[in-house]
């Protein structure tokens, strides 16, 4: 994929902005000593992370379409692997789960490099969902029977069905933007990922009240909305590297913020079912790569859709 100026300028403030934030928690780490607070030590790991996890989404991005395509296959494989490791199955799914991994998966994300829109968005929402039931229901074992396969059912939707739409978004053909969907691509990760980030910081310096204190205490009410408006700001300052037009670009970033925050909620949820802190310890500082893309679930699908239906 070639890289246009305008794209290499927005790789060049993401790499601008992390060396910042390296170097203000270098600071502060001087300045804590050895007694570094945990508030500290948790970003340190959290920006030494992202330097690993935009290393990573660059040479996808270099690689061409198919090299995204890869990148997130293999993100929903083991994305997939953390979810069902948190909600322990029977013998009897054994076979089923061979299926989800091994063949659904690579064919969902084979449909994505195909461009087959048509398979691609039906596979796991109406051939998937008979396969897994069937499948388990042929081992025999009917104890926990809806309960079994409801959690594959989830696990292929949420880390297969949804995050595939991220690399999908390359194979939209929008009139006048053709051959620049990596900005495109860039624009939906940036926004979902910076209102995260900067959720989970001024949740820090102003949060009071929590949203959801049952289910996740550090989300607050002042976190939310600063970080909605303040990555809303950033992706309508961004219309230019997109299709949009700085209202529509503006929208777009607005939706895509709430939805990242309902993606992140529930699969929060799921945690606190479960009974834990992380869905894994993949990725230091951001626990499993669950963790890291639950923003991008819903986002993903609405997104890609809406772009499809109102610009292609």
């Amino acid at each position: 994929m070639k890289f246009d100026p305008e794209l290499i300028w927005l790789s060049s403030g993401i790499v601008g902005l992390l060396a910042l934030s390296s170097v203000i928690t270098f600071i502060l780490k001087r300045r804590a000593g050895g007694g570094a607070s945990k508030v500290v030590a948790n970003l340190d790991a959290r920006v030494k992370a992202w330097w690993i996890m935009v290393a990573i989404f660059g040479a996808a991005l270099a690689a061409g379409w198919l090299g995204a395509v890869v990148l997130f296959g293999l993100v929903s494989f083991f994305a997939l692997r953390e979810f069902i490791t948190l909600t322990p199955t029977r013998a009897g799914d054994h076979r089923t789960l061979f299926w989800a991994f091994f063949v659904v998966t690579p064919l969902q994300y084979y449909l994505v490099a195909m461009e087959w829109y048509g398979l691609f968005t039906i596979l796991i929402p109406v051939y998937a969902f008979i396969l897994v039931p069937t499948r388990s229901a042929l081992a025999g074992d009917s104890e926990h029977f809806l309960e079994r396969t409801a959690k594959i059912q989830w696990a292929l939707m949420i880390c297969v069905y949804c995050i595939s739409h991220v690399p999908a978004l390359l194979t939209l053909r929008i009139p006048g933007y053709e051959g620049q969907n990596a900005k495109l691509l860039f624009f939906f990760v940036l926004v979902v990922q910076l209102s995260d980030v900067l959720q989970y910081v001024w949740g820090k310096l102003m949060g009071r009240h929590a949203i959801v204190p049952t289910i996740s205490p550090n989300k607050t009410v002042e976190g939310f909305w600063g970080g909605v408006l303040s990555a809303t700001a950033v992706g309508t300052a961004l219309w230019w590297a997109t299709p949009f037009t700085w209202w529509q670009a503006g929208l777009f970033s607005f939706l895509l913020t709430l939805m990242g925050f309902f993606g992140g909620l529930v699969m929060s949820a799921i945690k606190r079912d479960r009974g834990v802190k992380d869905y894994g310890t993949m990725i230091e500082g951001h626990g499993g790569v669950m963790d890291r893309i639950d923003s991008l679930c819903f986002a993903a699908p609405v997104f890609f859709h809406l772009v499809r239906y109102c610009f292609t």
